[in-house]
């Protein structure tokens, strides 16, 4: 897998509609993984990016949860509408999409 530039993981989590930290899964994140394999399948990333679901990856109050990797960027609250501006603007030009980063308190942009 030598020629894989980028992977993009999805966070696919399911838990128990009572569970206290919710989970991804709930809040469309299937979804949102069809929508990156779609966008990814369908352009000039499919050689060189893999999209992948994953377990928790943590935020799961934020979710659904993006990464991409070796970028360590890591989004929230993706939706399948931000997946095409996410895909054009920080897979496809290196720019990643503020409006959409993770933060943690107190944190500075990086």
């Amino acid at each position: 897998m030598d020629h894989i530039k980028k992977h993009v993981f999805v966070c696919i989590n399911q838990r128990t509609a009572d569970h206290p930290k919710g989970c991804c899964q709930s809040k469309g994140a299937i979804e949102v993984a069809n929508a990156f394999n779609e966008a990814i399948g369908t352009s000039e990333l499919a050689n060189d990016t893999a999209m992948a679901g994953a377990t928790c990856l943590g935020p799961c109050t934020l979710g659904p949860t993006v990464l991409v990797y070796p970028d360590g960027v890591w989004y929230s609250g993706v939706k399948v509408e931000d997946v095409e501006e996410i895909v054009e603007e920080h897979l496809k030009k290196g720019n990643p999409i503020e409006r959409l980063r993770l933060r943690t308190p107190g944190a500075e942009a990086t």
